[in-house]
């Protein structure tokens, strides 16, 4: 029962990595020092579990995400109707960037609410 609790506990920071990764393949740049900077933050604080950047990459990623959801609506205003490539636009992004923004919200809280090792 522990392990399960260590492994929800640890998954927030598993599915942004993941989603860090695709952002890096699917951008087509191979240096992108916006990707590369997530997974590099993301590696180091599943190792080692710094609460600073465990309240900082998750308030950036939030951050992002909903300027990126205002883009999305912003883009989405533009089609004169509400076709197929509409709506396929819309569920795509609503849920890459909605579920981003409550995955980093998880971690934020996780790290922020949570006492240090060395309090305990």
């Amino acid at each position: 029962m522990k392990d399960l609790k260590k492994i929800t506990l640890a998954l927030p920071e598993y599915i942004l990595l993941a989603a860090a990764v695709f952002y890096w393949f699917s951008a087509g740049i191979l240096i992108n020092y916006v990707a590369i900077s997530l997974v590099i933050g993301l590696i180091l604080q599943i190792v080692f579990k710094f609460r600073v950047l465990g309240i900082v990459l998750p308030s950036f990623l939030m951050l992002t995400s909903f300027y990126m959801l205002l883009a999305l609506i912003s883009e989405f205003n533009e089609f004169p109707t509400f076709s197929y490539e509409a709506k396929k636009l819309l569920f795509v992004g609503l849920t890459l960037f909605i579920g981003t923004m409550f995955i980093s919200g998880l971690m934020f809280f996780k790290y922020a609410f949570t006492r240090s090792r060395s309090a305990s």
